[in-house]
């Protein structure tokens, strides 16, 4: 089951599941494409995608490598848990983002990817974060997002910090296995569908 992005739950159709892992292996297809692929008529295809994406259900994401195997832009990639005190909660850290004047310069630049987590009971942020070498991660952290969060939530609003250095990435939203079955930015041709996973 899966929720639309209107609060009801539904399940996908034999077509949608098709459409879906077509999109999975190569999410630039278009929908004659689609077509052909899966023998789904085209006119289908687009109205059957066109309610997946209102209903919420299938977003498009483009992911730019970076690291040193990109761009090179960052050199190292740490993954930080910072566990708030008692008393922190999610809206006010839903509504701290929102309202971040600096949420480009701090959200943007340093943060790959982060969460809104929950830990032994105190709200916590889960962030990815980039920086050219580790220390200038630890610089970045401790001289811009802990004093931001200290200024929207207080001076002793952090109770404890945490952090890994993340090496590789193994497996990104279910399907993805960069180190099997990736090639050029989307799965290889080589990768059976019935591997892919669609819920």
């Amino acid at each position: 089951m899966n929720h639309s992005g209107n609060g009801q739950t539904r399940s996908l159709d034999d077509q949608e599941r098709m459409i879906v892992k077509a999109l999975i292996r190569d999410p630039r297809l278009r929908d004659n494409q689609i077509g052909k692929l899966t023998g789904v008529p085209t006119p289908t295809v687009r109205r059957k995608r066109k309610r997946l994406e209102a209903d919420g259900l299938l977003s498009y994401f483009c992911a730019l490598d970076m690291q040193e195997s990109g761009t090179n832009t960052f050199g190292a990639r740490q993954l930080y848990v910072i566990k708030f005190r008692i008393g922190i909660t999610v809206r006010q850290i839903v509504d701290e983002i929102k309202n971040e004047p600096n949420i480009r310069s701090i959200f943007t630049d340093l943060i790959y990817e982060s969460h809104i987590a929950e830990i032994e009971g105190h709200v916590a942020l889960v962030m990815m974060i980039e920086g050219k070498n580790d220390a200038d991660i630890v610089e970045n952290v401790q001289g811009k997002i802990v004093p931001s969060l200290r200024k929207n939530h207080g001076p002793d609003s952090i109770e404890e910090i945490s952090t890994a250095r993340l090496l590789s990435p193994v497996r990104i939203f279910h399907n993805y296995v960069p180190l099997v079955n990736m090639r050029q930015g989307i799965l290889s041709h080589e990768w059976p569908g019935d591997a892919i996973f669609v819920g």
